[in-house]
Formats: structure tokens, sequence, C-alpha cells
């Protein structure tokens, strides 16, 4: 009679199976996760749900956010500009040509006049100078006189820039002097020394004292004379 008791036995755990009712657990999920690992539930039609795909797949690809801030973290920081060289200066095309030779006090009675005058001319013709005729002689007192205001630092720094300076004497015996001096002083009579003539580069006389009247030979009159008929 063992047996029967065992059918019965058998049939008495099947029922309180049955009276517990199904569990909380969906059927068909797996065990619990292992901590620290998310759990992976498939959907009802058999897909992965996509929060647990998001928890339990590493982005593939960073947020624009991010993407932006590793691409300015690990891009080396752009050099410094560099200031340009200086240019080379040009060299001056257009350079104030150096002063013209002043010649010292007196006058060469043995210099040729006309040599000097077309020398002085050519130069003029080249830098645009005028040229300062002054007919005088070693003995004159006036022309001494203006001989001294020419040695003076202004006075000779506004005849080097503006003009080319020829002294002719007219004190001596040279006839070629003295048709020099008719020539540019063509108004005649009785000279009043120094006669001073200014000349154009292209030989036209600007001013000629014996016709005006000499300046004041001094400085300030000299320097003035110098100024107002440099151009």
């Amino acid at each position: 009679m063992l047996r029967p008791a065992l059918v019965t036995a058998a049939v008495f755990a099947v029922g309180l199976t049955a009276a517990c009712g199904p569990s909380s657990q969906s059927a068909g999920a797996s065990a619990p996760a292992a901590a620290g690992q998310p759990s992976e539930a498939p959907a009802a039609d058999g897909t992965t749900s996509a929060s647990a795909s998001a928890s339990a797949s590493p982005s593939t690809s960073a947020s624009p956010s991010a993407s932006a801030s590793a691409s300015s973290g690990s891009s080396p920081s752009p050099s410094r500009a560099q200031t340009p060289a200086a240019a080379p200066k040009p060299s001056r095309t257009s350079a104030a040509p150096a002063p013209a030779k002043v010649p010292g006090p007196g006058y060469d009675s043995s210099a040729d006049a006309q040599q000097l005058i077309n020398a002085a001319l050519s130069s003029a013709k080249a830098d645009g100078r005028m040229v300062l005729l002054d007919f005088g002689a070693n003995w004159c007192g006036n022309c001494k006189a203006a001989d001294k205001v020419f040695g003076q630092s202004q006075t000779a720094a506004l005849l080097g820039a503006s003009y080319h300076l020829v002294k002719i004497d007219i004190g001596g015996n040279s006839s070629a002097n003295s048709a020099l001096l008719r020539k540019y002083s063509p108004s005649g009579g009785t000279y009043k020394m120094p006669v001073l003539v200014v000349v154009s580069p292209s030989g036209t006389v600007k001013v000629d004292t014996h016709a005006t009247g000499n300046p004041s030979l001094t400085s300030e009159g000299i320097n003035s004379f110098l100024r107002q008929w440099a151009s």
C-alpha cells in the first residue's frame, strides 16, 4: 500500500503550487543581474528596451558639446602672431643736394671769371640753385663788409643751400672782367661796389643791385636779400 501513498503526496504538492499563484517576476526573465551590472529585459516584441540599451551599451559617439570641448582641448593653441619685421626704408631718390661751396673772402684777380660763371650755370641747371655774381675789389671797404657777412654761419648756409657764388675782381686792369660786368649789369655809369647780380639757371638776370641799389651790408640785410631771390 506504499505506492498509493506516494501518489497522494504528489497530488498534494501540485495543489500547493497552484494555490501560491504566479511569480511577480515576468515569465522568461533572467535571473537578477549582478550588483553594478544593468539589467537587460527584452521588450514584448523581443527587442531590447531603449533605456536598457542606452544604459548598458557605451556611447559610440561623443555629444556635440563634448566633441567641441575635446576638439578645443586637444588641438594645439595657435601660436602668437609674430610681428612682421619692419620693411627696409627705401633709399631717398630726391634727397637735397649737398650745399654748394662758398668761396672765401677776397677776389682772385688771376681766376678765369668766364670759366667760373660757366661752371656755376652748369651746376645750377643740375640742382636748380641760382647763381650769385659778386663783382668787387680787394681794396673796397664795402666789399670787405659783405665778405664778412658771407662768412657768418647763417649766411653761409643760405648761400650754400640756394646759390652758386662767383666772385669776380673788377678792381684791377682786367678788361675781360670789366666786359662781364657790363654784360650782366648793362645800365652803365659809375658802379658802386659790390655789384651783386642774381642769375637763373637759364642765364636770365633776376636782379642787379647796380640798378636797384645794394641791400644793407649787414647779416639782416644780406640774408633778407638772399631769401628774396633764392627762387
